[in-house]
């Protein structure tokens, strides 16, 4: 995609600190992080969220957001990190190119938790819960 900032990077057109690549996945270092060591894990193609990538790219892509986690810890001495994927716009994700951010956690950075992104939590009754399992193993 010629629009695409992650493409270009792929495409060597935009400079980065990489810190991994394979065949089809790309890690570098995101220009405007988080923390020390924030991560940005994609694939090579172009996807735009994680319902359009085949299932073996999905698995490659989680295999080295596996690996990478370990070793992003390791270089910054963080005892944790968030990874997380902001699937689509409503979600938050602003480059139209799937991308897991691997984000390093430290005593005192203020970060929170996931369950702190909604302030409005729905009341879900156990018939709602059945409800919407059965939708969603059904689709």
């Amino acid at each position: 995609m010629t629009d695409c900032i992650f493409c270009s990077i792929v495409d060597g057109e935009i400079p980065n600190h990489s810190v991994y690549e394979d065949e089809t996945v790309m890690a570098f270092l995101d220009a405007n992080p988080l923390a020390r060591g924030h991560t940005l894990v994609i694939p090579k193609s172009h996807h735009e969220r994680i319902n359009d990538l085949p299932a073996d790219l999905a698995t490659d892509l989680f295999a080295a957001v596996r690996d990478l986690t370990e070793r992003v810890e390791s270089a910054v001495d963080a005892s944790a990190t968030t990874v997380a994927v902001n699937n689509g716009e409503l979600a938050g994700q602003e480059v139209p190119h799937v991308h897991v951010h691997i984000v390093p956690r430290f005593e005192g950075d203020g970060g929170r938790p996931i369950h702190a992104l909604i302030d409005e939590r729905p009341d879900v009754d156990d018939d709602e819960l059945d409800a919407l399992a059965a939708a969603i193993a059904s689709s």
